[in-house]
């Protein structure tokens, strides 16, 4: 008697977790789920951080494969799943029964809404292929529209405590991040969608990860796909409290320098046992540029007393301002003496290089103590860490403790000092760091409206100091010395930029500005052209190309200038083109 076939249970097999048929399965989907290629980034990385006992959050079940892959191979306590798309459900069950993991896993048809006061349904789109349905309908295919019942992300948050959240939900992600608390989560892996919000979008995502403390799992992270962890280290300082106000002291810290060049640098305060101190570490735009460093081998040279820990020293004016000084707060409220204030150097080939002007700076704090660079690993007796109270970013209005130690103390020996009407100027730097083109032309007409013109790379920090004190009317090519406008100006005093390039750097001018002057400045953007030298090049090196009469126009409307006068002129393209030879192209 023929014994009949037994049924074939399943197509395909991943990590283990067998699939069974259903309509979302074709030959190619078959051969990458075999290959353990089919959400190949987000297995990956939910196996490299699940821990036994953890608690999953999934957004976007999909067809249940990640989720049972994880229930089935990291063994977690236990994984909640959340798909909304209804079509879908009857196959997530099958394969969990089919894998006997039913009382690990259980999958809602539900939308997880993080925002308050959601309502009970939200429309889903739903398209002819699972991967592209979505709750954006964001393009002219066709889609069937079902509704489909929120829950609230709030209640299970406080009700399930998720340790790890898995994310794939077609670009929901960005909304419900915007309002999610992640407190008590331990690692995310999420994957972005910026054709449903685009590059803006997604920064946004990442940037809201990376405030809230994680950092993004090397090795296990794409562009599109971040593997991140949560550590506390890696909150960046905010202007309204947190770590940026607080000062600790570390006991025989070790302080470690930079061995390499690079934009992140492994450098910074390390415990005596070897524990990383991450409230030294330099932030900017969201960002650590400076990360835990490997513990120095051998023996170190001992620096005895007691140091402020000043963080990177920057040879660049305007980042020894604003990154460099971001420290320099605590002056103003640490009682017992202290030896100096050390730094270790951006760029390890500067070695243990203090400049003059850096020195004279911290002086100018009311303290008259040595300014030191470490070039190589210290143990420090007793090193005292400011938190970073100012900074590029988020860090740009500086913390109340900032804005007040620099009020109160610094510069208040250095007095008032020159015309009332001064135009900073850029037109004796280089070819190539940023200039305006029409510059000399532009002084002269303001020398016709009373205006010194100023150079301030020719000058000391003092008379820079007692210069711009003694302002009433400041105009500015856009650039560092803007910065030191900001700390030292008269409040009453009347600033404007004149814009030289399309950069975040002017929004970052404006609000230190605003911040410390407690008046918003004038910001003139009006270039016919932009040009950069020939290639590759960063927009810090491009050159505007002024448009004299509606610079002239918004000058004098803004009380700057007068309004009587001969109306200003542009230089003609030829005269452009002369100036600037073949070395460079106009900006598209």
């Amino acid at each position: 008697m023929a014994t009949a076939a037994k049924k074939k249970t399943h197509v395909a097999e991943c990590h283990g977790v067998k699939v069974p048929d259903s309509p979302m399965l074709n030959p190619m989907r078959i051969e990458r789920i075999n290959a353990a290629r089919y959400e190949g980034q987000e297995i990956a990385g939910a196996l490299d951080v699940v821990r036994k006992g953890d608690k999953v959050l999934e957004l976007g079940a999909g067809i249940g494969l990640v989720g049972a892959v994880v229930a089935k191979n990291a063994k977690p306590s236990k994984v909640m799943s959340f798909e909304a798309n209804p079509g879908l459900i009857e196959h997530i069950t099958a394969l969990y029964r089919l894998n006997r993991l039913g009382t690990k896993i259980e999958v809602r048809n539900e939308v997880l809404i993080s925002a308050p006061d959601a309502p009970k349904t939200l429309p889903f789109h739903i398209r002819n292929s699972y991967l592209g349905s979505s709750l954006i309908d964001s393009d002219s295919r066709a889609t069937t529209r079902v509704d489909v019942p929120t829950a609230d992300y709030t209640k299970l948050h406080a009700d399930f405590a998720p340790d790890v959240l898995l994310m794939d939900i077609e670009g929901g992600e960005l909304e419900f991040l915007r309002h999610a608390n992640l407190e008590g989560i331990r690692a995310i892996v999420v994957e972005f969608h910026p054709e449903a919000y685009g590059r803006a979008g997604m920064q946004e995502c990442k940037s809201i990860l990376e405030n809230a403390g994680f950092g993004k799992v090397e090795g296990q992270s794409t562009r599109l796909v971040w593997t991140c962890v949560h550590d506390a280290g890696l909150r960046p300082p905010l202007p309204d409290g947190g770590w940026s106000t607080e000062i600790d002291t570390v006991e025989n810290a070790i302080v470690v320098p930079p061995s390499e060049q690079g934009f992140v640098q492994k450098a910074g305060v390390l415990t005596a046992d070897g524990h990383y101190k991450p409230s030294g570490a330099l932030w900017r735009n969201g960002r650590a540029l400076t990360t835990q460093p490997p513990m120095p081998e051998g023996e170190l040279a001992e620096r005895k007393g007691t140091w402020l820990w000043g963080g990177v020293l920057w040879m660049h004016f305007g980042h020894f301002l604003v990154e460099s000084a971001a420290r320099l707060w605590a002056l103003d409220q640490i009682d017992t003496p202290i030896d100096g204030v050390i730094f270790v150097p951006k760029r390890p080939r500067n070695g243990s290089e203090v400049l003059g002007y850096q020195q004279e700076f911290v002086n100018l704090m009311g303290r008259d103590i040595p300014v030191v660079c470490l070039a190589e690993p210290e143990k420090v007796e007793r090193l005292i860490v400011p938190g970073q109270g100012f900074g590029l970013g988020a860090m740009t209005p500086g913390t109340d403790a900032f804005r007040s130690a620099f009020a109160k103390n610094f510069a208040h020996g250095v007095a008032p000092e020159g015309s009332e009407k001064v135009y900073i100027s850029r037109s004796d730097l280089p070819a190539g760091r940023g200039n305006l083109i029409g510059e000399r032309e532009l002084e002269e007409y303001l020398k016709s409206d009373g205006y010194t013109i100023y150079h301030p790379e020719k000058h000391d920090i003092r008379h820079q100091i007692a210069t711009y004190k003694a302002a009433r009317k400041i105009i500015a090519a856009e650039g560092s010395a803007l910065h030191m406008v900001a700390l030292v100006a008269d409040p009453e005093a009347d600033v404007a930029l004149v814009v030289r390039r399309p950069s975040g750097a002017t929004r970052n001018l404006e609000v230190h500005l605003e911040s410390f002057t407690g008046k918003k400045p004038t910001t003139v953007t009006q270039l016919i052209r932009s040009w950069k030298p020939r290639g590759p090049s960063k927009p810090r090196h491009w050159m505007g190309e002024l448009d004299m009469p509606a610079l002239q126009s918004e000058l004098a409307s803004g009380g700057f200038i007068s309004e009587s006068g001969s109306t200003w002129i542009s230089l003609e393209p030829e005269e452009v083109q002369k100036r600037l030879g073949d070395r460079f192209e106009e900006v598209a």
